[in-house]
């Protein structure tokens, strides 16, 4: 058996100022070697899958592995090569058994909507009708027609935070493998929700419903089931939540387990997470008198193409005069440099946020003094470790402000602590994060607050400016199934 694996992944915001060009995949991952100890989600992936081929006496042939942190979308030409590139080395290659491709499920391109399903189905069309591709996918992807008729087997991350990236990977190499040595016919059916939400996994009724599907799978025919949670910035026409279910051979059991699962979440939807205002949560932060309190600044998420260098939460902790504060992490190459330039105890008059443009909010004019500074730093997500650059940690009488050089989410506590700051004796700890950083955040807090802030992918579904989606979809739709139920 002969293995062809790659990766071409990133999280596009059509709404976000910020496009994704060459800088974006080479400052994270951009590499043929991934597989053999690179950091991150997708080269997690492809050294899971290398390691389980090589187990079997398979022959592997690695392609391209990249990433780029999520913001608009990706330049056509920089698309267009990446892809180009994974298909000739496919074809160098040939003859393959498998083709196991580690990408999101929301990337846009210009001229592109849906990379991920151009990619299968030009994948289809070099290795022909029996060779077997798999497709790993970030929940948060928009699950196409185009993705599901070319590709044997899509298997979504079950989790939010994803910290079950390996399991999938293993997942999906087992089905795959078992179809390419003649043991199983994977057959996909998928359901839309008609649905627009959160859906974080830690937190019931999510939880039971995560665990329920789960509980399915190798039972009666079923080898797989996802839930495509869907990616709400993304302008796409199949943007929202389906439920997505892989039987052996069977395509009714697919459909009707699919359809069952999905009017399960519709009927799940007044019970969702809501998150409080900025105001609120302070409000509710400082009545609990508990620390650390730690608040989620949902919509200034790179995670999900935002700037990560919005000022609502710092204006407003300013404002109420909160001390023993940190907040973490702002995207400031170039301050990054000054303030190393300048070095540890340097203190200085600083310009904090507000640079990318109006969801940022107003920029913060501080006086700070350089507490800490961290070269190359790295924090984690589950297993996978993710890049931050050069960092430094600011203090504002009592307000400790993290801002480092390459964008992206806080994960874990180490994005502070990698600077020597101690959040036990911190009051309230802010992270730019939707999700990611509840695995590592929440073993510290005393409670954890997600915040409905202003910024680039502010939680409130119904007044995305969509152009592609149709707007009959919950909550933009209070029922967005009336017409057909009157039909029946």
């Amino acid at each position: 058996m002969k293995l062809f694996m790659a990766s071409l992944a990133t999280e596009t915001n059509s709404f976000s100022p910020i496009p994704t060009g060459w800088s974006g995949f080479k400052e994270h991952l951009y590499s043929k070697t991934a597989s053999r100890g690179e950091a991150g989600l997708y080269a997690a992936a492809l050294a899971r899958w290398r390691t389980m081929a090589e187990a079997r006496g398979w022959e592997v042939v690695e392609g391209l592995c990249t990433f780029a942190q999520p913001a608009g979308p990706t330049v056509r030409a920089v698309y267009e090569a990446m892809r180009d590139d994974i298909l000739a080395d496919l074809r160098a290659a040939m003859p393959v058994d498998v083709v196991l491709m580690s990408m999101h499920g929301a990337m846009i391109a210009q001229g592109y909507d849906d990379c991920e399903g151009d990619m299968m189905a030009r994948i289809r069309e070099i290795v022909g009708p029996q060779v077997k591709i798999g497709l790993e996918l970030d929940p948060h992807c928009h699950l196409t027609e185009l993705m599901l008729e070319k590709a044997t087997a899509i298997i979504c991350y079950k989790e939010y935070p994803h910290i079950d990236v390996v399991e999938r990977a293993e997942e999906l190499f087992a089905i795959c493998a078992d179809a390419a040595e003649g043991r199983t016919d994977p057959v996909m059916r998928d359901y839309d929700c008609r649905m627009m939400a959160m859906y974080h996994t830690p937190f019931e009724p999510v939880r039971s419903y995560v665990d329920r599907m789960s509980a399915m799978e190798g039972q009666g025919g079923i080898l797989s089931i996802s839930l495509a949670h869907g990616f709400p910035w993304g302008d796409n026409p199949r943007c929202g939540a389906r439920t997505l279910v892989i039987t052996d051979g069977d395509a009714a059991l697919a459909a009707r387990r699919a359809e069952e699962l999905g009017k399960e979440l519709w009927e799940m939807r007044n019970d969702l997470r809501r998150f409080p205002s900025l105001d609120d949560g302070l409000d509710r932060a400082i009545a609990l008198n508990a620390a650390p309190i730690v608040l989620a600044d949902f919509a200034d998420n790179a995670g999900g193409g935002a700037p990560s260098d919005s000022t609502f939460v710092l204006r407003a902790a300013l404002d109420r005069g909160l001390k023993d504060i940190a907040i973490g992490t702002f995207w400031d190459p170039v301050l990054v440099s000054m303030c190393i330039d300048a070095g540890l105890g340097a203190e200085m008059a600083v310009r904090v946020g507000g640079k990318i443009g109006p969801m940022s909010g107003d920029p913060v004019d501080l006086v700070v003094t350089v507490r800490g500074i961290a070269r190359d730093a790295v924090q984690h997500l589950g297993r996978a470790a993710m890049k931050m650059g050069d960092c430094v940690w600011l203090e504002a009488d009592g307000v400790h402000i993290v801002v480092n050089t390459q964008r992206t989410q806080t994960f874990h506590p180490e994005a502070f602590e990698n600077l020597g700051i101690d959040l036990s004796k911190m009051k309230y700890v802010v992270v730019k994060s939707s999700q990611h950083f509840y695995d590592g955040f929440a073993p510290i807090a005393a409670e954890v607050i997600h915040l409905a802030t202003p910024g680039a992918i502010t939680p409130d579904f119904s007044i995305i400016p969509f152009t592609k989606r149709d707007a009959n979809y919950w909550p933009k739709t209070e029922d967005p199934f009336a017409g057909e139920r009157v039909d029946q």
